[in-house]
């Protein structure tokens, strides 16, 4: 949590230098091409046969680029590369606790994430972007805490982000699809990973 509380300062030390480069927020009608970076706070759990019944906080570091898919509307596909700190703390499998671990029990499941978003944006009376989005992710785990997680993972996200002067700030919810729990260790169980998230930014 220090590291994280760390990186937030550094992040807004230095956005009035950056912000300098915009004077009224994010120009739908102009913006065709933008990149930025986001760091952000993540709070996730794992749900199914095996489960936390608390969640996981961990942080989320990313680059991005996002593209304007079409002149008649302001819409965008965004995407890019995340290190993401989940999964979830108290396992248990169906009900019960896991043998031989112990009772706090902390998944740690650490990816590498690219999203695929699609933005639409809206443009207020205070020249702020409002930026509802949607879309799928794919992710490999790094690290992790236990060899019966698998790595990979993929579902959807979905939240809206707004901007102001180059300043970004999102929350989202992502929701997995696939299995991430290693059937031959736990008799064709499934269990999916969620999480919510709070990322800020700034876009160039």
């Amino acid at each position: 949590m220090k590291k994280f509380l760390f990186a937030i300062v550094a992040l807004f030390t230095a956005a009035p230098s950056f912000a300098q480069f915009s004077s009224g927020g994010f120009s739908l009608d102009e913006e065709h091409l933008y990149w930025g970076v986001r760091l952000g706070i993540n709070f996730s759990g794992i749900g199914g046969d095996l489960e936390s019944d608390k969640s996981r906080t961990g942080m989320a570091l990313a680059g991005i680029i996002g593209v304007r898919v079409t002149d008649s509307a302001p819409v965008f596909l965004e995407s890019g590369l995340y290190y993401t700190e989940r999964g979830g703390k108290n396992l248990k499998y169906k009900d019960a606790p896991i043998p031989d671990e112990p009772k706090s029990l902390k998944g740690h499941l650490n990816y590498l994430e690219i999203p695929v978003l699609i933005k639409y944006g809206i443009t207020t009376e205070n020249n702020i972007a409002v930026l509802p989005f949607i879309g799928p992710y794919f992710s490999m785990g790094i690290s992790g805490s236990y060899k019966y997680l698998r790595h990979p993972d993929m579902g959807f996200k979905i939240g809206c982000g707004a901007e102001w002067n180059n300043l970004y700030l999102e929350g989202a919810y992502q929701f997995g699809v696939a299995n991430i729990i290693d059937t031959d260790d736990f008799d064709d169980a499934t269990s999916h990973g969620h999480t919510f998230s709070i990322n800020f930014g700034i876009n160039f």
